[in-house]
């Protein structure tokens, strides 16, 4: 005779453990902790098997437990592709998206793999630039929702990360102690520009420009070579770099923000389709940096 999980108990069971314990795991599925503890236990009864252990120093999986997490994982995926796929209305055409170079590395793959498993139909089209220029061509009607990388959020905007801005080198490089200070910086309406030049000003550090790009890529590589330092935001720092520290002789800079901008009328379905999942992808507590 077959058998049948109940998908409402596994679920019940993967939240604790990613969670870290049965009230955090209400929180997460909206139910009282009593009640998620009844789930584990029906499962437990139903496999016959003890599959948390609980002690002073808090909840632990048994060997059963460790045997039936990966599998409880990747069973509520499918599940959950199955039930998206059947429920999801069936979207075709074309969203532009406008996002700086600076965040497309970080930021884009945490939310375009989920959005085209989802609308196999839709082809995203991605325009990069400055935050500036692309909030332009968003009020133009040239893209249909922007990603912005600014020091505030404008009114009608939605800010989705607080993040710190922070000077980038070579690592073990000698770029930072030089005088004039090398610095790869943006065109003229990149957002950081203006915190940098007034941070150096302010502390008194005479610079120079060594790059004036948009092309994040040519930045990376004059800092990669140590002939020059560049501010960045911390959650994107190209792996290998080094965050410079107040041992660096450089000042603080500012926080930064990235922010969400929707066309004046809401966009269409599929724009705020896009726009529901950038922001269920960047405002995981894992994107917030302190």
């Amino acid at each position: 005779m077959p058998h049948n999980l109940d998908v409402s108990l596994i679920r019940a069971f993967v939240t604790v453990v990613d969670s870290g314990g049965m009230t955090a795991a209400g929180n997460v599925l909206n139910l009282t902790q009593a009640a998620v503890s009844q789930q584990v236990k029906r499962l437990e009864e139903m496999l016959g098997e003890e599959l948390i252990t609980r002690d002073r120093r808090g909840m632990k999986l048994t060997s059963a437990g460790e045997r039936l997490f990966g599998r409880a994982k990747r069973l509520l995926a499918l599940n959950d592709e199955i039930w998206t796929e059947m429920t999801t209305p069936v979207y075709e055409g074309e969203v532009r998206l406008g996002i700086p170079s600076d965040i497309i590395t970080t930021y884009l793959p945490t939310f375009l793999k989920n959005f085209a498993r989802s609308y196999p139909k839709v082809q995203v089209c991605l325009r990069s630039g400055s935050s500036a220029k692309l909030r332009s061509e968003l009020a133009a009607g040239k893209v249909d929702i922007v990603l912005a990388t600014e020091l505030v959020c404008d009114p009608d905007g939605e800010n989705l990360i607080m993040d710190r801005l922070v000077w980038v080198g070579a690592p073990g490089g000698e770029a930072a102690y030089q005088r004039p200070l090398p610095v790869s910086i943006g065109c003229s309406d990149c957002a950081f520009r203006a915190p940098v030049r007034e941070v150096l000003q302010q502390a008194g550090i005479e610079w120079r420009s060594v790059s004036e790009v948009t092309n994040t890529t040519a930045q990376v590589a004059t800092v990669a070579a140590d002939i020059a330092v560049m501010a960045w935001m911390a959650s994107t720092v190209p792996e290998g770099f080094e965050v410079l520290g107040r041992d660096s002789g450089l000042p603080p800079l500012p926080p930064f923000t990235v922010n969400l901008y929707l066309p004046k009328a809401g966009g269409s379905a599929i724009v705020q389709e896009l726009a529901r999942h950038i922001r269920q992808a960047l405002s995981a507590p894992r994107r917030m940096v302190a």
